[in-house]
């Protein structure tokens, strides 16, 4: 080959490189053969370069919209400081803000400001042009803050639908496999392209989130669409209200509901296939409104079982309690805590240790909401006259060995589950109060003799959840030892050994500060000295008093300890406690 044929060669790659990719060779700031292997990476990917750069590694996000500004002379604007609310939206095609990764900015009369993270994407610029028919003036922008507003709030009502794309809504993909065929007949009369997509896509970015429950809320005006993130609703989207009938109607038939049925509350339960080995499970519910049916999804993940008693929060001394009383031949243990609190998670974590190959495990929920292989599972179903009561009578002549009740509710089902942690069962269930201590005079409430009480249950377990300040922001706070005493602390823990710390704000926990979530625990095992006083008719404030002589912490000491490790902030335990 000559020397010409080579030089031609070489620089075909060059040739064939986007703008902003030429301009990084150009400037030497990356060398050309990685700006090439991104570039290619990207195509194979069909992902744009300056994502597929960001991703990579081999530039941050900030350096890069400082050395683009500084470039391409456009000035540089900080995402976080805009508000997204005033965003120009309506100026360009929905379509176009996707694909090309820009946001309208401002609109005042013929000048379109544009944020952007790449100029040099002429395209992009053209189609802008010829779509607004309006002067263009670029601003360049962080790539990754300007993605994270176009993916969550920077796009008005009606764009949240036309916008979508992808593939047809697959029933195969969101269901049990049972009933498939029915399913499909019913979801020709709700069959509408751009709701299916929407709905697709806000169950994906709920799980992509790590939310636990979606609420979709109809009122007068608008539609609303909210995740529950780490504890705390976050206004995700409001589509236009009169999709609110077509989404309701998709959802039960998915759902297994009757779509005919608007005036009485619905539950049913739904599977979506994230790839062949994985799937996530959502427990639905359905109310009437004022202005149309609100539906709450619950994301049930089995994974979160899963991951041991350890990954919960558990202090080491409160893990042991635990575990010993677990691993117990029969009594009672309890978990109580609100709704929300990871009480079943909890229940689960100690199922799945207890879950081998010679131990016979029978639940009774409302309803199943973790799916364990080797534990038989029973739905509660009142309509058909398969209570917790009865699913209890029918455990007893199933040859158990333990018995988990999803919740004692009634007298009839906690006077089963005492006489089977009597007679050589061990008993897992969850009632419903503030801590440990009145979890015992909620059962003498209830109608349980204190000696049935005082000789069955073996251990309390009150616990909350609190968010986990995101490591990557947080910072170190100084807080007058006046505040940390009255908090809760005591005049030996302010040694100056540890600082508090408060939350900041970046990109990896979207703003809030917080990322993830933490148990905070109240462990309390039944000794003789609280037996005594049960079986006295004591007071929950008697037995939270012996309690504490016997080391047992509150809610509020054990999550000051998760202050101390700088796990959480205080305002976010003084806010889950509540003591």
């Amino acid at each position: 080959m000559s020397a010409t044929s080579l030089a031609a060669s070489a620089s075909t790659p060059s040739k064939a490189l986007p703008g902003l990719a030429h301009a990084l060779v150009q400037a030497e700031l990356l060398p050309r053969t990685l700006v090439e292997q991104i570039h290619q990476r990207g195509q194979e990917t069909r992902s744009s370069f300056i994502a597929t750069l960001i991703g990579s590694g081999s530039m941050n996000a900030p350096d890069l919209a400082h050395w683009v500004s500084k470039t391409f002379s456009l000035p540089l604007l900080d995402l976080d400081a805009f508000d997204p609310s005033r965003l120009a939206t309506g100026a360009i095609d929905p379509k176009i803000i996707q694909t090309y990764k820009v946001l309208p900015l401002l609109k005042r009369g013929n000048r379109l400001v544009v944020a952007t993270a790449d100029p040099a994407d002429h395209e992009a610029e053209d189609k802008i042009k010829f779509q607004s028919q309006a002067q263009i003036e670029l601003v360049v922008v962080e790539y990754d803050k300007l993605t994270r507003i176009i993916d969550q709030a920077g796009q008005s009502a009606n764009s949240q639908i036309s916008a979508l794309v992808g593939e047809d809504f697959d029933l195969g993909d969101l269901s049990d496999g049972s009933e498939q065929t029915e399913a499909k007949e019913q979801a020709n009369e709700v069959d509408d392209a751009p709701v299916v997509r929407f709905l697709q896509k806000m169950l994906i970015d709920a799980i992509n989130m790590r939310a636990s429950d979606l609420h979709f809320e109809p009122f007068e005006h608008f539609y609303r669409i909210r995740f529950r993130v780490d504890g705390e609703l976050r206004e995700i989207a409001q589509p236009p209200a009169s999709i609110k009938e077509k989404l309701a109607s998709r959802i039960k038939v998915i759902s297994k509901l009757d779509i005919a049925e608007r005036r009485v509350p619905q539950d049913g339960r739904m599977k979506l296939r994230i790839s062949p080995e994985k799937s996530i499970d959502f427990r639905v519910s359905t109310l009437p409104t004022l202005y149309g049916e609100k539906i709450v999804m619950r994301i049930l993940d089995s994974a979160a079982a899963k991951l041991g008693i350890d990954a919960l929060g558990y202090e080491p001394e409160e893990r042991e309690k635990l575990l010993r009383a677990i691993h117990r031949p029969y009594g009672m243990i309890l978990v109580t805590g609100p709704t929300g609190s990871g009480k079943t998670v909890s229940l689960y974590s100690c199922l799945n240790i207890l879950n081998q190959p010679g131990v016979n495990i029978s639940t009774a929920e409302d309803p199943a909401e973790i799916n364990l292989p080797g534990i038989n599972q029973v739905n509660v179903n009142e309509k058909a006259g398969l209570n917790f009561a009865n699913a209890l009578r029918a455990f007893l002549r199933q040859d158990p060995d333990i018995i988990m009740v999803g919740e004692i509710r009634d007298l009839e089902t906690a006077d089963i589950s005492v006489k089977a942690a009597q007679t050589g069962h061990l008993v897992l269930s969850t009632v419903h109060t503030n801590d440990a201590p009145t979890t015992l005079t909620r059962l003498m409430n209830m109608g349980v003799p204190a000696f049935n009480i005082a000789s069955s249950v073996i251990l309390i377990t009150a616990q909350r959840l609190a968010r986990k300040l995101c490591p990557q922001c947080k910072t170190p706070v100084d807080l007058p030892a006046e505040t940390l005493l009255e908090a809760g602390f005591k005049e030996e823990d302010l040694d100056g050994s540890w600082k508090p710390y408060k939350a900041g704000k970046c990109n990896a926990c979207g703003g809030s500060g917080y990322k993830g979530r933490v148990g905070i625990y109240q462990v309390m095992p039944i000794t003789e000295e609280i037996q005594r006083i049960i079986l006295n008719h004591g007071t929950a404030m008697d037995i939270a008093e012996q309690a504490r002589k016997e080391g047992v912490r509150s809610l509020r000491e054990s999550g000051l300890i998760k202050v101390k490790q700088g796990v959480t902030s205080l305002e976010e335990i003084i806010a889950v406690s509540n003591e």
